[in-house]
């Protein structure tokens, strides 16, 4: 018998599976401040006024 209690082979997409797991349960454990689990609801972004420079200046 090769295989120990604690080590074993593990794919790699098994292996990503479990890491992202537990940045999961990392991750709410660490949300228990003041933001809690609730999400923000979106605004509107302001749009990026145009630069008329060269309608300013008179550029061709």
């Amino acid at each position: 018998m090769t295989e120990e209690k604690g080590t074993r082979k593990v794919d790699l997409a098994e292996a990503i599976r479990n890491k992202l797991e537990q940045k999961k349960q990392q991750n709410n454990s660490n949300k228990s401040g003041f933001q809690g689990n609730e999400t923000k609801k979106l605004t509107t972004q302001n749009n990026k006024k145009p630069n008329n420079q060269r309608r300013r200046t008179g550029g061709s």
